[in-house]
Order: C-alpha cells, then sequence, then structure tokens
C-alpha cells in the first residue's frame, strides 16, 4: 500500500484468502488517532466477489452493526439485501481500506447497520461529541459467539473538545 498513510494488510497467519487490515481513524473526527483493525476473508471468486469485512477492534459508528459488519455499497451488504453491492474486481485492498476509513468520516444514515448510532449521528450537532457522550462509563460487548477475543471491550474515548 504504497504512497497511502494510514492503512495496512497483511495475509493472516500466511493465508492469502484471510487478510488482517488496519486502518486509522480520519483527522478531525471522534475516531482521530485510533487504530482500527479490520478482517477480511476472501471468497474462492476474488476478485469478482468482494470479501468479506468486518471490524474486530469495537466500533461505534452508524454503519456499523455490534459485531463488527460493515455497511458499505462496495460489499456486498447481506443484513440490507435490497441493496445491491457495486463491488468491482478492478477494486484492490487499498481501495477497500480507504472506503472504509472514509466512511468513518462521511457515514451514511440513508442504510444505517447501527440505529442508536444514526439516530445520535443526524441530531448532534457536533457529531464528534455523540459516540464520546454515548459511551462515557459503557461497556460494550460482542456476542459470544462471535469468536472475538476484545468481549467486554471498554471504550475509552478523551472527552470532547
Amino acid at each position: 500500500m504504497a504512497n497511502c498513510t494510514g492503512i495496512s494488510a497483511f495475509p493472516e497467519n500466511d493465508d492469502l484468502m484471510s487478510w488482517i487490515g488496519t486502518i486509522t481513524g480520519p483527522e478531525g473526527t471522534v475516531y482521530a488517532g485510533r487504530s482500527y483493525k479490520i478482517s477480511m476473508k476472501f471468497p474462492a471468486n476474488y476478485p469478482y466477489a468482494p470479501p468479506v469485512c468486518r471490524f474486530e477492534t469495537p466500533l461505534f459508528h452508524p454503519n456499523v452493526d455490534e459485531r463488527g459488519g460493515i455497511c458499505l455499497d462496495i460489499l456486498k451488504v447481506l443484513v440490507i439485501p435490497q441493496l445491491k453491492d457495486k463491488w468491482s474486481a478492478v477494486y484492490s485492498v487499498q481501495t477497500l481500506l480507504l472506503s472504509i476509513q472514509s466512511l468513518l468520516e462521511e457515514p451514511n444514515n440513508e442504510s444505517p447497520l447501527n440505529g442508536e448510532a444514526a439516530k445520535l449521528w443526524s441530531n448532534q450537532a457536533g457529531k464528534i461529541k455523540a459516540p464520546l457522550t454515548y459511551f462515557r462509563g459503557r461497556t460494550y460487548s460482542r456476542r459470544k459467539d462471535s469468536g472475538h477475543s476484545n468481549i467486554g471491550a471498554r471504550f475509552i474515548y478523551p472527552m470532547s473538545k
């Protein structure tokens, strides 16, 4: 991922069909200065079908569900079947990670996976404050069957500027 700051990706345990990516939060957002791990599972027919991507790092965002699933137009949307994916075989892992990083800055409230986050985002004048206020003193936990090691991870954000 030459010349792209804030993103990286490598195969997981030498498995070319399973990658771990990392993105840093965009400047000027609540996610700035933080690093987020994303798992990418590539299907046998890649690049003609998109990988299944999931945030492994807990994240409160309108387009990310409680299990880390991502609602992004270039990915298949299993939760909202009426939406068509806009995946193209020319997209690279770099393109995918940059798109996810952009989503952190500009969520799509028209198709949220997390209704509560979407409501806070759209009703909050200073959008940076919504996730900070929401997670103050709360514990985020993933479903026990998700297999993630960060169950019960506590969101720790500095309070707003």
